[in-house]
């Protein structure tokens, strides 16, 4: 049986450390992805270009933690 996962945990988690809501959501390998990107994200503040793809990175992981929680939680029936 799947656990229901809650999309606004999964959105609050993704939103104080960007892939934690995808590994709450069991997404191990994605969660992991989007921390080490956001890393070399942040790293990338100090040429100007993560101004622009930290929010853009940070933004996608709170939307893709709570719509793939809905989606389990449709597929699963709970």
């Amino acid at each position: 049986m799947h656990p229901k996962r809650h999309p606004g945990v999964a959105a609050v988690l993704s939103a104080l450390w960007s892939g934690l809501g995808q590994i709450y959501n069991g997404q191990i390998g994605k969660g992991m992805a989007l921390t080490i990107i956001q890393l070399l994200n942040y790293l990338l503040l100090s040429v100007l270009i993560g101004f622009i793809t930290f929010p853009l990175v940070w933004i996608y992981g709170v939307v893709d933690a709570y719509r793939y929680a809905e989606k389990a939680n449709r597929r699963h029936g709970d």
